[in-house]
């Protein structure tokens, strides 16, 4: 029973250790745009079962209570919590968040699209909407050369105004993407997700409609990340790993008072 004890205290070191590094990565991308805090899931292992209940316990009485031992617990996978940032002005025509559900979409190196809540977007050599990476948004925006502003409505519409003209040009517009299980898209770096089965597959459209966020330009949507919130959870995190590093202390030391008394 006690090397038993061992092995449930060391799956509870190994669960507290991955929370911690699920909290570690929520505080690190703190300030990152558009980034979605995590949060660790876990469930028990297989439990050996002594005594069953409804078990006879004689021939005219069964057990009203099964005699079960667990065996510790195990991290199953992340949560990915998809609350709204805040959003925060910027000023800057190419910022641009979604107020409610749904994702930018960006064409990626190796040919995949891949979603964002990150709208801090920039323009390329040739004019192309890109992220900080490089990455062309989709659908792919041209900005002619010379363009004194540029304007993004709700719904998307990307406008350019050209010197010496009165109307402004529209040169494209932004589509938003929804999922039916968010939470089943794949992180991969650089602030974007990409497509699963779990996730089901992209719903693209105008924003504003069929329950896709609105588009506002000149502002950038904050990480959900609660310090505070974190911080109380390293706490606990902190404080359950020491108990389980008790509980291998504690299990030693009995085996090594059965060893010298036995």
């Amino acid at each position: 029973m006690t090397t038993a004890a061992l092995h449930v205290a060391r799956t509870g070191l190994d669960a507290q250790a991955a929370r911690m590094r699920v909290i570690a990565n929520n505080l690190a991308n703190v300030n990152t745009t558009g980034f979605k805090r995590d949060r660790a899931q876990f469930e028990t292992l297989a439990y050996q079962t002594m005594t069953a209940a409804g078990a006879p316990s004689s021939a005219d009485a069964k057990y009203a209570t099964g005699n079960s031992l667990g065996s510790g617990v195990q991290m199953t996978g992340t949560a990915r919590l998809n609350t709204q940032g805040a959003l925060s002005t910027t000023d800057n025509p190419l910022d641009v968040a979604i107020e409610g559900d749904g994702f930018f979409q960006i064409q990626m190196p190796d040919g995949r699209t891949g979603y964002t809540r990150a709208g801090n977007f920039n323009l390329s050599a040739e004019g192309l909407l890109v992220t900080n990476e490089g990455y062309a948004v989709q659908p792919q925006i041209q900005v002619p050369e010379g363009t004194e502003s540029i304007t993004i409505g709700k719904d998307g519409t990307v406008s350019a105004k050209m010197p010496g003209e009165t109307e402004s040009n529209t040169l494209g517009q932004l589509e938003i993407a929804r999922f039916v299980n968010p939470a089943g898209l794949e992180a991969v770096g650089s602030n974007l997700l990409v497509e699963t089965a779990a996730s089901g597959a992209a719903q693209t459209g105008v924003a504003g409609l069929d329950g896709r966020g609105s588009i506002q330009q000149g502002a950038l949507e904050a990480s959900n990340v609660n310090v505070v919130q974190e911080l109380v959870d390293m706490i606990e995190t902190q404080r359950a790993y020491e108990v389980s590093s008790k509980m291998i202390t504690a299990t030693d030391e009995m085996l090594r008072n059965a060893n010298q008394n036995l």
